[in-house]
């Protein structure tokens, strides 16, 4: 039992340390150190690793540009709370690159990640949130708010149907 708590320890250091080693990489524009480092994490679920994955993947920063791949990775990240990772997600609603285009989806997703964090990037995230509700009415940005205030709450999100909107 302590041999298992110790192997699961020293996992969850050495993956934080490769996520900060690849997140480090990322904004230095070394794209091939980022992909080393940050893909064993990202396969093990870290939310982190994820939204800047899919951000290489949408913008083909060291690997191909595929908006699909971007799209489920900040997906994989944006359910576990990971503010970037959501916002990411939001704007590729708003654009339509790998997911349909949905504005109601997109409010909804920048709106989480601009209620889970703080200081500029939350001033950016509000920003972008905004900008996508002056292309909703008001009954459109109220199920945006009821769907993240359900993502919040914990309760299942049904697939939104055209004929609600």
């Amino acid at each position: 039992m302590l041999a298992f708590a110790l192997l699961v320890a020293t996992t969850s250091t050495a993956s934080a340390d490769s996520v900060s080693r690849g997140s480090a990489a990322f904004h230095r524009g070394d794209y091939t150190r980022a992909l080393r480092e940050l893909s064993p994490p990202a396969e093990r679920g870290n939310a982190r690793a994820l939204g800047l994955l899919g951000f290489m993947y949408e913008h083909g920063f060291g690997v191909p540009q595929d908006y699909d791949i971007a799209a489920d990775l900040y997906y994989r990240g944006a359910v576990q709370g990971d503010p970037f990772a959501q916002a990411m997600l939001g704007l590729m609603y708003d654009k339509g690159h790998g997911v349909p285009n949905d504005f109601v989806l997109a409010y909804k997703w920048l709106n989480l990640a601009a209620a889970r964090t703080g200081g500029r990037e939350r001033d950016t995230y509000a920003r972008l949130r905004n900008a996508v509700a002056s292309k909703l009415s008001s009954n459109e940005i109220v199920a945006g708010q009821q769907l993240a205030l359900r993502r919040v709450l914990g309760r299942p999100v049904p697939k939104p149907h055209p004929t609600d909107r």
